[in-house]
């Protein structure tokens, strides 16, 4: 089967839910108050697209082209991010719901998360060097041998993760979270 090309084109209010859409690729779309909850994105691209008050959760994205995408408003539980593409895969979230899903193995640097909640995201293994972390609720999110390098989390809240375990120079941190950081020692911090 032939893939469809689609280019510049807005789509708005559709409901996609369940529904397996391979075989398209689509450049520099978007998407605004769509239902992609449990569909099926594998095999598809996406190239400089930008997904509005959509919502994504438990969607399939089994090698999915995530290129230069921005995601505002969404919904996005549960999904696993390591599935999909490594090709040029890079997004922006600002205002997004990201509980559950999974990062594995990703290059996400310089990646944005503004005022999202990442609560129990896996970020194991991925690089997260110089990202943004603003706003954000990382309650119980996984940090395992990841990239921390410059990426700033000072205005972010209930992020732990082991400085032995990750690359952590010049990471950007709150006084607040030190006691995060440290949770492996059992200290007393008063």
């Amino acid at each position: 089967m032939e893939t469809v090309l689609h280019q510049n084109k807005t789509f708005d209010t559709i409901d996609y839910s369940d529904q397996k859409l391979s075989d398209n690729e689509f450049v520099n779309c978007e998407f605004i108050n769509c239902n992609f909850s449990k569909s099926d994105f594998s095999y598809v691209d996406f190239l400089d697209c930008t997904f509005k008050n959509c919502n994504l959760s438990l969607a399939s994205l089994k090698s999915t082209g995530l290129k230069n995408i921005k995601f505002i408003g969404c919904k996005l539980m549960g999904l696993d991010f390591s599935a999909s593409n490594s090709f040029l895969f890079s997004m922006n979230f600002q205002d997004c719901l990201l509980d559950y899903s999974t990062f594995i193995y990703k290059k996400l640097k310089k990646t944005s998360f503004i005022e999202c909640s990442l609560k129990e995201v896996d970020f194991s293994n991925t690089d997260l060097s110089l990202a943004i972390f603003k706003n954000c609720d990382l309650a119980n999110a996984t940090f395992t041998e990841v990239n921390l390098e410059k990426t700033d989390f000072r205005s972010s809240r209930n992020y732990a993760f082991d400085p032995s375990e990750n690359k952590i120079k010049r990471t950007k941190v709150s006084h607040v979270a030190l006691a995060g950081l440290l949770e492996k020692f059992d200290l007393d911090i008063e």
